[in-house]
């Protein structure tokens, strides 16, 4: 094997695990709302506008208020 092939295709082992949560997803998790997000996140991602999900918006905005995220992190209404 060359050099220039050692470089396009690096060692198995050095791929990085997806499997393990992100800080991101640990985030979200502790919120107690991951599942309204990742529900909110696909609609958005299927209907390419935010607009068009608005029950999947109010399902988060309101498991965020019930789960208190909106006093610790000073949420405001708009």
């Amino acid at each position: 094997m060359t050099n220039k092939e050692k470089r396009q295709n690096p060692p198995v082992g050095e791929v990085e695990d997806d499997d393990e949560p992100d800080e991101w997803e640990k985030r979200i998790s502790r919120t107690g709302c991951a599942d309204e997000q990742m529900t909110l996140n696909d609609c958005v991602y299927q209907k390419k506008d935010w607009r068009s999900c608005q029950q999947e918006m109010e399902a988060f905005r309101e498991c965020w208020k019930k789960q208190g995220n909106d006093q610790r992190t000073q949420t405001q209404d708009a």
